[in-house]
Formats: structure tokens, C-alpha cells, sequence
């Protein structure tokens, strides 16, 4: 049986609104993009990482060179701002790099481990039926209504959080999809996705000033613990 060609798409800018240039800011001795990248890397299954960015000369100075399994495209040019949508980048990945899956991840997700993007491999191969899959946090707490109604539990009947019905948010991390589920949506999550939880302390997402805060001080841990 012929092995399937797996590509991973890592879009990457140059400048980031909230967190300036966050993702060549150096997190426990590495630029950012160089945690996920390093997580892709250690994946055997992944055959190449796709870099779409405009930041081509600011990675070349962090020390990426491109080679047969990391290729770096230069963004085009009416793909490049803050408010152009992502699957338009993605669909011209797409067009460009031929695969029989992808997997779609971003540089603000630098906690995600190899074994975690293995595992989304093996969930989705193994269901024959479903077409995609896209990664969440699972949650089970009290939501309130911005007049203070309740959404998912009774106030005057409390029981255990632990028993509420689980709430699923997607977080981001990581997308995993075909050229087909792509072409019938317009985007990364298919007709018929699976969902997959994902560890709660890889799963923060670098968005605000204290997003980069709390990811530092659980790198700076994990990269402790490696050493002792």
C-alpha cells in the first residue's frame, strides 16, 4: 500500500497586530516559529512543511533555510494583510502543493508536541467516514447570558461542573483535511469533521499580551523539566 503524501501548511507573517512580531519573538531560547516547526519536523509521517509568508528575509535571519522538507513560498501579494481570510492562503497552498492530506497549523499554537499532531493522523485514518478534523477544548462550567441568564445549566438546581453537558470550542491548533473536503466547503473544516480534545497545556493560543505571558512561563517549565 502506497504510503498517502501528508504537507503541512504553517502560514506565517511578518507583523501581528496585538503581539508585535510575535512570531519571531524568542520564547525559552527559540523563535516562536521554531517550536511547531521543530513539533512538524519530528513527525515522520509529514513528508513536507509549506511556509506561506512575506516574512521570507526575517526567517532566513533566524536561521531557517529551506530545504527537501521545509519549503518556504513567498506570499502573494493580494494575499497579504490582516484582513484577508485565511482560506484563500490556504486554497492557494493547495493549488500549489499537491497531497493526499493536509495538516494546517500556525506558529501561535508553540506547545502542540509531535505526539499530539500523530495522534489527529491516526483519529481521522481511523474513521473512514469523516472527512476532516479540527481540534478543540473541551469545557464543562456555568455560562451566563450578558443579562445574567443562565445558557446550560439551572441556577436554582446546581449540579457538579463535572456533570454539566461538555461544551467544545475550537482552539485552533491544528486542522487536518484534503484537497476534496476543502473544495466542498471553501475551508479547512470539511462536511463531516471530527473533533479531537487536545491537551489543555499545549493547547494555548498565543492571541493577547498575556496569552505570550503564560506560554512563556510553561515553556520555560517544559524546557526545565527536559534539562533535569
Amino acid at each position: 500500500m502506497t504510503k498517502p503524501r501528508v504537507v503541512a501548511l504553517l502560514p506565517m507573517k511578518a507583523n501581528s497586530e496585538r503581539v508585535k512580531g510575535k512570531n519571531f519573538r524568542v520564547l525559552a531560547g527559540k523563535p516562536l516559529f521554531k517550536w511547531i516547526l521543530d513539533s512538524l519536523l519530528a513527525v515522520d509521517e509529514i513528508d513536507q512543511i509549506v511556509i506561506n509568508t512575506d516574512a521570507r528575509h526575517i526567517l532566513e535571519e533566524n536561521g531557517l533555510i529551506e530545504s527537501e522538507r521545509v519549503v518556504i513560498r513567498d506570499r502573494k501579494a493580494e494575499l497579504c494583510g490582516d484582513m484577508v481570510s485565511m482560506n484563500l492562503i490556504l486554497e492557494d497552498d493547495i493549488a500549489a502543493v499537491a497531497a493526499d492530506q493536509y495538516i494546517m497549523t500556525h506558529t501561535t499554537n508553540p506547545l502542540i508536541t509531535a505526539k499530539t499532531i500523530k495522534n489527529g493522523l491516526v483519529k481521522l485514518n481511523n474513521d473512514l467516514e469523516k472527512d476532516s478534523l479540527f481540534t478543540v477544548n473541551k469545557i464543562q462550567t456555568r455560562f451566563y447570558r450578558e443579562d445574567c441568564s443562565a445558557v446550560n445549566h439551572d441556577p436554582d438546581n446546581l449540579i457538579r461542573t463535572q456533570d454539566l453537558e461538555s461544551w467544545y470550542e475550537e482552539n485552533s491548533c491544528l486542522f487536518y483535511f484534503t484537497s476534496e473536503s476543502f473544495a466542498k466547503t471553501n475551508a479547512r473544516i470539511g462536511e463531516n469533521p471530527l473533533m479531537m480534545v487536545t491537551p489543555p497545556l499545549e493547547s494555548l493560543d498565543i492571541d493577547e499580551p498575556h496569552d505570550w505571558e503564560m506560554v512563556v512561563a510553561l515553556a520555560e517549565y517544559s524546557k526545565n523539566r527536559e534539562i533535569l
